[in-house]
């Protein structure tokens, strides 16, 4: 009898064993109820001319009253509008950005002046008469004439953008293939895309003074780039 007993718990013992067994043959999804997945970082760049020029330009007029520095100003910014204009912009490419009156103190916190700004924003769609409009800009403003900044861009970059964002996606993809190869895996569907454009470099300013020469201007390269995150299933 107690032969029989022995023999039975070695026959449950043995099934039991067979039971964990076979749940630790499961996948690691299986097991512990998350699927398996890889996450990478793509970058992908590209470059362009750029087409266009914005130049932000202002007038600043200093008088004594309120009314003849904002008449100075106006008449200033009037003549670099028709200079530029005649040089071949678009109007609708000439945009009054900002307009400014301040009065002046001297001793003892007493008014001795008005300042007046026009600022304009101008932006040049031939890149071969930049230069001449900028000078044209000083000559119609005069001393009274301020460059706050030039920047290029490409006006479309549409085309750009969307081969930045397949190159990402390549180079994400490629990493993916190499980590699922590297773990004996196979690389299965995407399960989620996040990304984020690269940052462009700001405009530089110039020093606020009088061109009497044309100014040299060099577009060169503007890179369009984009990193983005995709998530993979692993099978």
């Amino acid at each position: 009898m107690s032969r029989t007993r022995t023999q039975v718990a070695a026959l449950a013992l043995a099934a039991l064993a067979t039971t964990v067994g076979i749940a630790g043959c499961g996948s690691d999804s299986e097991h512990d109820g998350k699927p398996r997945k890889v996450t990478v970082v793509g970058s992908g760049k590209v470059q362009g001319t750029p087409d266009t020029l914005t130049i932000d330009a202002a007038i600043e007029a200093i008088a004594p009253d309120v009314s003849a520095a904002m008449n100075q100003a106006s008449s200033k910014q009037q003549a670099v509008i028709d200079a530029v204009a005649g040089a071949g912009v678009d109007k609708k490419d000439i945009a009054t950005t900002a307009v400014n009156l301040q009065p002046r103190y001297g001793e003892n916190s007493t008014i001795t002046g008005y300042q007046a700004g026009n600022s304009l924003r101008i932006k040049v769609r031939k890149l071969d008469s930049a230069s001449d409009i900028l000078t044209k800009i000083v000559a119609a403003g005069g001393n009274q004439t301020r460059i706050n900044s030039v920047s290029f861009a490409i006006d479309d970059d549409s085309q750009l953008v969307k081969d930045a964002r397949a190159r990402a996606f390549a180079d994400a993809k490629d990493r993916a293939a190499q980590y699922a190869k590297l773990s004996g895996q196979e690389l299965g569907k995407v399960l989620s895309i996040s990304e984020t454009a690269d940052g462009q470099e700001p405009p530089r300013p110039m020093p606020k003074m009088a061109m009497a020469a044309p100014v040299p201007l060099e577009p060169g390269q503007q890179t369009v780039g984009f990193t983005v995150t995709v998530v993979w299933g692993l099978s």
